[in-house]
């Protein structure tokens, strides 16, 4: 059942994430996504199928990439850069959005039973739980992650062409690395290099979050 919650957290703040993205470029100008259906909460508008694939695999994946067109932006480095941050931050919010409930209803929520789960309490925790690890999973400044574009923003200029390039090239090493990483070093090591840098992160937002709220 716990499979269950996390299937369906992960497939919503995908889908709240690459909306993000699609709502973004677009208020900025551009109106490729728009015009391809992207400005949607329709998840099937924005499933990858690897992406998805992985999901079931490893619990972790992406949605369909956003298209994007800086030409029609006014400034396109900043704007690009806020397009990619505009869907990790939708997931930060959501994490502090569904962790109110979750700190000052807890009970009322675990005492909302369907077939002697507590669905809501459930679903809360795993969208609060989903949303951070996908933020923190997508602010790795490595393509075709969010935070390669980001951080693109403060590469000075000369170097730009060069950075360019590894955005171009750094896609199939990462996809390298992550089966690497689950079935090479957690199988035979049981150590997982994503794995912990995820949880490290994961740990110190939800520690923040609870207690900040």
């Amino acid at each position: 059942m716990d499979f269950i919650y996390l299937i369906i957290a992960l497939l919503f703040v995908i889908t709240v994430h690459e909306f993000s993205h699609a709502w973004v470029a677009n208020y900025l100008g551009d109106p490729t996504a728009k015009l391809e259906g992207r400005v949607s909460l329709n998840p099937l508008r924005h499933l990858d199928p690897m992406g998805t694939l992985l999901i079931f695999l490893i619990q972790i994946g992406w949605g369909k990439p956003v298209p994007v067109n800086p030409y029609y932006f006014k400034k396109p480095r900043r704007d690009e850069a806020l397009t990619a941050l505009a869907g990790p931050l939708s997931n930060l919010v959501m994490a502090i959005v569904f962790s109110i409930p979750l700190k000052y209803f807890g009970p009322v929520l675990g005492q909302i039973a369907i077939a002697g789960e507590p669905f809501l309490y459930n679903i809360a925790g795993a969208v609060v739980d989903m949303s951070i690890v996908l933020f923190a999973f997508n602010m790795i400044p490595i393509p075709p992650l969010d935070g390669s574009k980001f951080v693109q923003l403060l590469i000075p200029r000369r170097y730009e062409h060069l950075y360019e390039n590894y955005l171009r090239k750094g896609t199939t090493y990462f996809l390298l690395f992550i089966l690497l990483d689950r079935f090479f070093l957690l199988k035979i090591f049981g150590f997982s290099l994503l794995g912990q840098f995820i949880w490290l992160i994961y740990g110190a937002i939800k520690g923040a979050i609870f207690l900040g709220i």
